[in-house]
């Protein structure tokens, strides 16, 4: 495609042109015509057309928020087969995509109204043009930062090349020179993005300061991460050469960031004195939670905007079975803020004086749900959609309707204040800043919103976890302090199953091969049965579960083979449920190959180091 035929599309990149006022009129506003390039770009009104247009492209969908693989295939969520990429001696060169043009398109989007929006100058204010400059520039850098994520050394690109193909032969830049660009242009956007309530709506989807702000600091902890606890680049296998910004420099961005956020007294936790129900309100609600979310995908029932994230915790077949683990659920403490003194109780019994968040999380004692008769009853965990005994409900509008449609109408955050609070508490504890003051207003603030005692590490009434610390520990490494490992709890229990967080964090602390052990080299581990529990069954809100020849709803085959997608129990007769499916982990895996038929088209091209 030519830059003549490339025009602007606008019937795809601002098709539903999103007025931004409500949701309303996000969700009905008439297609725009396409509009050739020589006469766009000349008003306020095309910039915000042209900008919508890239929400409408590239905001996250409602399943990459909720259902994202770096969650859903990681070391606390059991599925019934795994993530290809991780079987034994399955995945190659050959298998991976996403190397052709179509893939950097929305980076090419970007830079086509960058390079044509000077058209506008003089036409509309200083301040509008820079905001939509910023808007720009923030889609800019979260294209190439997608692409660092998933490849490491990536193209930078700031400027529309001259044919779409182009991106095809063109070399890969270091890793560190892409990232300084993408603070550059972070920080131009943070500090150029308006948040009047043009941009700064109760539907929380348009781009402005605070979103930049808020995505700067998710990025920059990430990076700053990876730059301390992986010695190379994995790109090339070599150190980092440290032209550009260091770790500590990125934590510093990344706190600065925060601060901005929280000075600025626009945010603060949804928190109504309900730690029963304040935190799932975040996740199950139509109507944003507009006090703590930052930035969302917006649903709306009465305009048809639904999506199937129910459909998929709640199906036999539509999904992989996500299903939370042992592991998972012993990261939760108690409510007088310290942890579990054993875990080798019956599920009717572990969610008694737990964390709040722990039952508005996982399904436990008392949970409900509305069959198709209209009457809420209890429900419990449905083995043929689940693995290990334990069922997510964050996400789930527990509503018979939901489970075999796509008629879910929760809005999802993608941004929200309770992950500012984790990400400045991390990037302080890890620069050496952190204070029982600083630990008040973020960590303790979040677990009372969840009905937990606050507890400074070192304090008096503080109790180490040897769970935690045992779980956290890998040979060779220098033993993590309690404060870290008291934050890596916190962002377990408080972003569990939300935009990939667990699977970025194992990837940015170099903690890859916890997806491949999992208890032991075992498999996943799920509830704890005692022999007689296992000899007569055990009960579960009412329901009986029992060993049986096959899988059903509440039933399991017990093969205690340790074969690929059997069940097992720790001790042979009793002891905890283990679903096992054979993984690997190997370092070149913290990046993604680039794909085999990339290299043909572009002799400056090299594969990521160990993919060879």
């Amino acid at each position: 495609m030519n830059m003549k035929s490339f025009l602007i599309n606008i019937s795809i990149a601002a098709a539903v042109a999103l007025s931004m006022s409500s949701c309303e009129d996000f969700l009905t506003r008439e297609p725009t015509n396409s509009v050739p390039a020589s006469s766009y770009f000349a008003t306020e009104n095309d910039l915000k057309l042209y900008c919508n247009g890239l929400i409408e492209s590239y905001l996250p969908s409602f399943t990459s928020v909720a259902l994202n693989g770096e969650d859903s295939y990681s070391d606390l969520v059991a599925t019934k087969s795994g993530s290809d990429f991780y079987h034994p001696g399955l995945w190659n060169a050959s298998k991976q995509t996403g190397w052709s043009s179509g893939n950097f398109s929305f980076i090419r989007s970007c830079n086509y109204m960058l390079d044509n929006m000077g058209r506008a100058k003089g036409k509309v204010t200083d301040d509008i043009y820079n905001h939509y400059e910023g808007v720009a520039r923030f889609w800019r850098a979260y294209g190439h930062f997608s692409k660092v994520m998933q490849y490491g050394n990536t193209p930078w690109l700031d400027h529309v090349l001259q044919k779409d193909d182009s991106i095809l032969y063109v070399k890969r830049d270091d890793r560190e020179y892409v990232m300084h660009k993408v603070l550059e242009d972070m920080d131009f956007a943070a500090t150029n993005c308006l948040a009047t309530p043009l941009y700064f709506t109760s539907g929380r989807t348009s781009v402005n300061k605070w979103v930049v702000l808020a995505y700067k600091a998710r990025l920059c902890l990430f990076e700053a991460a990876y730059r301390k606890y992986h010695s190379t680049n994995p790109s090339t296998g070599e150190p980092w050469n440290n032209k550009y910004e260091s770790a500590d420099d990125f934590y510093n961005e990344c706190i600065s960031a925060c601060e901005e956020i929280m000075k600025s007294g626009v945010f603060k936790l949804h928190n109504t004195g309900k730690p029963q129900t304040d935190f799932s309100e975040l996740f199950k609600s139509e109507t944003i939670p507009t006090d703590e979310v930052i930035w969302s995908r917006q649903a709306s029932e009465e305009m048809s905007v639904t999506h199937n994230v129910t459909w998929y915790f709640r199906s036999a077949t539509y999904g992989q079975k996500y299903s939370p683990t042992k592991d998972l659920v012993d990261m939760f403490l108690t409510l007088d803020g310290t942890p579990i003194e054993t875990d080798e109780v019956s599920v009717s019994d572990e969610f008694t004086n737990r964390d709040w968040r722990l039952c508005q999380t996982v399904s436990g004692p008392g949970y409900t749900y509305t069959p198709l008769t209209g009457t809420a009853i209890l429900r419990g965990p449905d083995f043929s959609c689940c693995i290990v005994g334990y069922e997510f409900n964050k996400w789930c509008i527990d509503n018979a309707l939901n489970y075999s449609s796509s008629l879910s109408n929760n809005s999802v955050p993608i941004l929200r204040y309770g992950e500012v609070l984790l990400d400045y508490a991390e990037a302080k504890a890890e620069t050496g800043g952190m204070t029982e003051e600083i630990w008040a207003e973020t960590i303790g603030a979040l677990r009372q919103r969840a009905g937990v005692t606050n507890v400074y590490p070192g304090s008096a009434g503080y109790k180490k976890d040897t769970f935690l610390s045992d779980y956290y520990k890998v040979e060779g490494q220098t033993p993590l302090s309690d404060l870290l490992l008291e934050i890596r709890r916190e962002r377990v229990t408080e972003l569990c199953y939300e935009n990939g967080t667990r699977g970025s964090d194992l990837k940015r602390w170099a903690l890859g091969s916890f997806i491949a052990k999992r208890y032991n080299n075992q498999g996943w581990r799920g509830i704890y049965l005692t022999a007689d529990e296992v000899k007569k069954g055990f009960k579960i809100n009412g329901y009986d579960y029992t060993i049986s020849t096959k899988t059903t709803s509440t039933s399991y085959a017990l093969a205690n083979s340790g074969a690929d997608a059997t069940w097992s129990l720790s001790k042979g007769s009793y002891g905890y449920l283990i679903y096992n499916y054979k993984l690997e982990w190997a370092d070149k895996m913290y990046l993604d190959p680039i794909p085999k038929t990339a290299f043909p088209l572009n002799e400056n091209l090299d594969q990521n180091f160990g993919w060879n």
